[in-house]
């Protein structure tokens, strides 16, 4: 049973690869300044990168946990989130409240996929 991690540093790796099954590192928004829709949009642009760059998909995506930091956002996550997902391939997913690494951030997800 081989695992494999991927952009390793001696905190984290981006993505851990076992057994046909990718996990991903928190991701967050590529600009941090943006408002909550420019935050998502980014930060599930990041996710399609990691997982293109692995050989999967966002619609092989098995579960998301999703942070935010304030629940008010709810609404605008799911705006960008229902127009990203593939019809008929969402993931289990949970979203929580939580206090961010850094003030300016807003949403953090983190990703399970099949590879």
């Amino acid at each position: 049973m081989a695992i494999e991690r991927i952009s390793t540093n001696n905190r984290m790796s981006k993505i851990v690869k076992h057994n046909g099954t990718a996990y991903l590192c928190g991701q967050v928004a590529k600009d941090r300044d943006g408002d909550i829709h420019t935050q998502v949009t980014g930060m599930l642009e990041k996710v399609d990168e990691l997982l293109q760059s692995i050989g999967s998909s966002r619609s092989k995506i098995l579960s998301a946990t999703i942070y935010l930091a304030d629940m008010a956002d709810f609404k605008a996550l799911n705006e960008v989130w229902d127009n990203w997902v593939p019809e008929g391939e969402a993931p289990a997913r949970a979203c929580v409240q939580a206090q961010m690494a850094s003030p300016e951030l807003l949403v953090e997800i983190s990703v399970v996929a099949a590879c």
